[in-house]
This record gives structure tokens, sequence and C-alpha cells, in this order.
């Protein structure tokens, strides 16, 4: 699997806030006909992308409650800032 369900819920979240700085663009009063419309269509990808990683999310949470996916938990393996992980010189 991908994606995790946080995974899903950062992207979806990140793609909100463009989503809504886009539209802000569309509202401005000093900006172009060219520009609204450059804007226009990446709000339309943007709207698109969000309904994708939505119904991601949805089948993934979906998969869980039925048994059919398993959520598996990574551990985070830093090295750095840790002395027992430095070569002396």
């Amino acid at each position: 699997m991908a994606e995790t369900v946080g995974s899903l819920a950062d992207k979806i979240s990140i793609i909100q806030l463009k989503i809504y700085h886009m539209r802000r663009q569309l509202e401005r009063a000093d900006a172009s006909e060219e520009h609204k419309a450059a804007c226009s269509g990446r709000l339309g990808v943007m709207e698109v992308q969000l309904r994708d990683l939505e119904d991601e999310l949805t089948q993934l949470v979906s998969d869980v409650a039925a048994g059919r996916v398993k959520l598996r938990i990574y551990r985070q393996f830093k090295m750095y800032n840790d002395p027992r992980y430095r070569t002396k010189a």
C-alpha cells in the first residue's frame, strides 16, 4: 500500500489550501482576464485531484474497516544528531 490514512489526509489538506488560494486569485479586482483564465484552469485540475484523493481515502478506510487491508506501523530510525552514528576522525 503506497498511501496511508495520514499521508492522504495531509495531501487533502494541502490541495484544499491551494484551492482556497486559487479561488482568491479569481476574486482579485486587479488580476487580468488572462491570469483569471489560467487560475480557473488550474482550479479545475486541483478539484479533480481533490476528488481523487478523497475517493482514495474513502476506499482505504472502507478496505480497513472490512478487513481487506491491514495498516502497518512504520518506525522512524533517525540517525542525525545521535553520537553513536558518528565516525571518529
